[in-house]
């Protein structure tokens, strides 16, 4: 770590070399400054909360692994939430079933052209709970493409599928996405 960052306040940057120096009460309050906004980060990658809990656990052992990676380039805070959404990665690459292609790719039966981002029409509480009803692979297409601005090359990589399946796993979640959120509102409205 760049040793005075004149990007982090000098409080964090104090917390940080005690977090490298392995002071427990540093790296409590590093979690403690962290955790609720890395917490929304988890919850649009998980089914629940019991799932974003785990994997906001598994991505603050790997911050403070590997803190003395950072080097004071670019922001922290997206330094930690990159490695909440590669936590997010690895424990859905470790479950492989979970991750499974849901549909194949056929370039008759979906629309691969980018589609207007609807997302920003949703509430965001409203959009998050509709998107953790999504089946796993098609919440990680769409979290890793809608949020993280990751492109479809770089999804089947970090998938392990094809770029076509992700374009497909993309169209699909969007649209399993506008139906429920129609069927909310209708309902909402009666």
């Amino acid at each position: 770590m760049v040793r005075n960052n004149k990007n982090l306040p000098n409080s964090l940057q104090v917390i940080i070399r005690g977090c490298l120096a392995g002071n427990r009460g540093d790296q409590a309050k590093l979690y403690h400054l962290y955790a609720s906004k890395m917490m929304g980060v988890c919850m649009w990658y998980a089914h629940n909360r019991e799932e974003a809990e785990e994997i906001l656990q598994d991505g603050f052992m790997r911050v403070f692994t590997y803190l003395h990676h950072y080097n004071g380039e670019g922001s922290f805070d997206g330094w930690i939430r990159k490695i909440m959404v590669n936590a997010a990665l690895l424990k859905y690459r470790s479950k492989s079933s979970r991750l499974r292609v849901v549909t194949a790719f056929d370039q008759y039966l979906h629309d691969v052209g980018e589609e207007a981002s609807f997302e920003n029409n949703f509430d965001k509480t409203e959009l998050m709970q509709l998107v953790q009803t999504l089946p796993p692979a098609y919440r990680m297409v769409f979290n890793l493409y809608a949020f993280e601005g990751f492109k479809h090359r770089e999804i089947a990589e970090a998938l392990g599928i094809s770029e076509g399946t992700s374009k497909s796993n993309l169209s699909d979640a969007r649209k399993l996405l506008q139906k429920a959120l129609s069927v909310q509102r209708k309902t909402a409205s009666s």
